[in-house]
């Protein structure tokens, strides 16, 4: 399976968007500080994920999400979590 994820810094509230085969391990890695990208603004919590048989499928999400109307779509989505938070 292929994964396209969306996290949360409990530092400043900022969002990284990322791909990966192997979630769980990849969280992990940006949770103790293994990611140069992310280690600045630990804590993470991961805050939503989909998942996806085909590995390019997920990629282009991916590229999808991080452009602009990609994270107006992630608002949209996450408009209780956002509101709550």
């Amino acid at each position: 399976m292929h994964y396209v994820y969306l996290l949360e810094s409990l530092l400043d509230f900022s969002w990284y968007i990322g791909y990966s085969s192997d979630l769980r391990k990849r969280f992990l890695s940006h949770r103790n500080g293994e990611n140069k990208a992310t280690k600045h603004k630990r804590p993470w919590k991961l805050i939503y994920y989909e998942t996806y048989c085909n590995r390019l499928d997920a990629k282009k999400r991916e590229i999808f999400l991080k452009s602009g109307s990609g994270r107006k779509f992630l608002k949209r989505q996450l408009t209780n979590y956002l509101a709550n938070h």
